[in-house]
């Protein structure tokens, strides 16, 4: 497993991508099983595929498929699953994916060739969708995010926001105060947002901050990029509910490190929470 690192507030990147190597090996083994119990866990995770372009160069969406497959998620965020001009074309095959893995797309309205929203693609494996929004972020990118209602077995509600942030930091502080705003609005329910976010930074600087009133304190940063040899934290996965986070870990394979760019993040929740 790829180590955790907390950054400094204020730390340069220089200083983050020193603390993180030196660190590799004294915090690699991080558990990614949630023991006895784990029946009652849900997981979940978040995966910028990159636009299935490997870390080799090569385009190559059934690597994506295969990592998806190891990771075995009942909920997914994936980023850049569409070409991002033109017909925005969805790059997966979603028939093989739904018979290797059982997942399916949250329903949106989308282009006839594409699979997201803006890049971004929620999938589900059991549940009834009972309400999604397709919001556009502000930004000069083409950032968007989904929130999906989805209605577990057993009369259980969980809200998942799958984001992709933008690279200019102002766009993201922009984009963080929007995502919260939509947040704001709506009852209140337990709710996971992940995605991509762009932000390896702490402190009064970064958009991550902003999300603190409703997710308060923000977990430990995970390093996820590059997939080869990660030492930045730009994925994240983070909960509004104490302790509905079980264990938070980057799914480290042999493949996902040459599939995309990003390493997967997993999540396991307490299935119990979500209530």
């Amino acid at each position: 497993m790829s180590p955790i690192v907390t950054d400094k507030r204020g730390q340069s990147l220089a200083g983050t991508l020193l603390t993180t190597l030196r660190n590799r090996r004294s915090v690699r083994d991080i558990p990614s099983q949630v023991g006895p119990n784990q029946q009652r866990a849900l997981t979940v995770a978040s995966y910028n595929v990159h636009k299935c372009v490997g870390a080799d160069g090569r385009f190559d969406p059934g690597r994506i498929i295969e990592v998806i497959r190891e990771i075995s998620p009942d909920v997914i965020a994936l980023q850049e699953a569409d070409k991002r001009f033109g017909e925005r074309s969805g790059l997966l095959d979603l028939n093989r994916l739904r018979l290797e893995t059982g997942l399916v797309p949250v329903p949106i309205v989308t282009g006839p060739k594409s699979h997201g929203w803006r890049g971004n693609l929620l999938l589900f494996r059991h549940g009834v969708v009972s309400d999604v929004h397709q919001i556009a972020l502000p930004g000069l990118e083409p950032r968007g995010a989904l929130v999906a209602e989805i209605d577990l077995s057993g009369s259980a509600g969980l809200r998942i926001v799958a984001a992709h942030l933008g690279l200019l930091r102002w766009a993201r502080k922009q984009q963080a105060d929007t995502i919260l705003n939509l947040l704001n609005d709506r009852d209140d329910r337990p709710t996971i947002l992940m995605g991509d976010f762009n932000e390896w930074r702490l402190g009064k600087g970064s958009a991550l901050t902003r999300l603190e009133p409703v997710f308060g304190p923000l977990p430990p940063a995970i390093p996820s990029f590059p997939a080869r040899l990660p030492v930045l934290s730009l994925d994240r996965i983070m909960a509004n509910r104490a302790d509905l986070i079980r264990t938070l870990t980057v799914h480290d394979s042999v493949l996902a490190r040459v599939a995309s760019d990003h390493l997967p993040l997993v999540a396991h929740l307490d299935i119990e929470r979500v209530v």
